[in-house]
């Protein structure tokens, strides 16, 4: 089990700034609470108990709601003195950990897969890095991952129109001592200079996982992550009334519903 975790939390938010301003794009508000608060709640429930947060806009004001919200956690914050893209942050980030794998999860996604599980296909198949994958039907935001029968990861597929396929979900386990015995330069992109350019040299896995996942990068899904909070308030107000048992959406927001107790 990999027990610590960075969260990538430096972002502007670019996409989001006509619905949400002046703060970092993981602090968009939910109902009065920041997107964060669901991220780290999430992993305290399975199970990580370090956190290290790849910091730099407005720093200040994710550290100040940190600090105040969760003050029993194991917490070391990294701030970015200039923009070092995905790959620049987790590397920086990389100094503070202290065991051979970490977690690594974006600040502005939420994908409630099973860490358990998911470290443990890591390990037994001795991954440099491992990817969570999400299936999607009928998409054009993201790009494509194909993997073989033994989770191998073959491909990345540009951005494009695609009927069915697998997304990388924005959470990694990474080997860190193999991740920096790479020739790595300051600034980089994890994605697409780091991963894209090393598939088929290094060993990378991809593993579907079929939790719920969203990603606030835009405001149609900001927004549909605020319904979907609402949904399940609502649910769980109304839980246990007649005809109220057989919730629709009941398995597929499993992970949420624990986080909204």
């Amino acid at each position: 089990m990999v027990t610590e975790a960075i969260i990538l939390a430096g972002g502007l938010g670019t996409r989001l700034q006509s619905v949400v301003a002046d703060v970092p794009k993981c602090m968009a508000p939910v109902n009065g609470i920041p997107f964060i608060n669901f991220v780290i709640s999430y992993l305290k429930k399975e199970g990580v108990e370090r956190f290290i947060f790849s910091l730099g806009y407005k720093s200040e004001i994710v550290i100040e709601y940190i600090n105040k919200t969760f003050t029993n956690i194991d917490v070391e914050y990294v701030v970015e003195g200039k923009p070092l893209g995905t790959g620049g942050a987790v590397k920086l980030a990389c100094s503070k950990v202290k065991g051979t794998d970490v977690l690594v999860v974006n600040g502005d996604t939420l994908f409630t897969i099973n860490i358990n599980d998911f470290t443990g296909v890591h390990k037994m198949k001795d991954a440099n890095v491992t990817i969570a994958l999400k299936e999607m039907k009928h998409f054009n935001r993201y790009g494509a991952v194909e993997i073989d029968t033994n989770f191998t990861l073959q491909q990345f597929k540009e951005k494009q129109f695609c009927e069915k396929g697998f997304i990388n979900g924005g959470i990694y386990a990474l080997n860190v001592t193999a991740f920096l015995s790479e020739n790595l330069p300051e600034v980089f992109s994890f994605e697409n200079d780091f991963l894209e350019k090393n598939t088929g040299r290094i060993t990378f896995c991809g593993l579907p996982c079929d939790n719920y996942f969203i990603d606030i990068g835009i405001p149609e899904d900001y927004n549909k992550f605020i319904d979907d909070y609402k949904l399940i308030q609502f649910h769980k107000k109304i839980k246990g009334s007649p005809g109220t048992n057989n919730f629709i959406g009941e398995v597929f927001f499993e992970g949420l519903f624990t986080l909204l107790d």
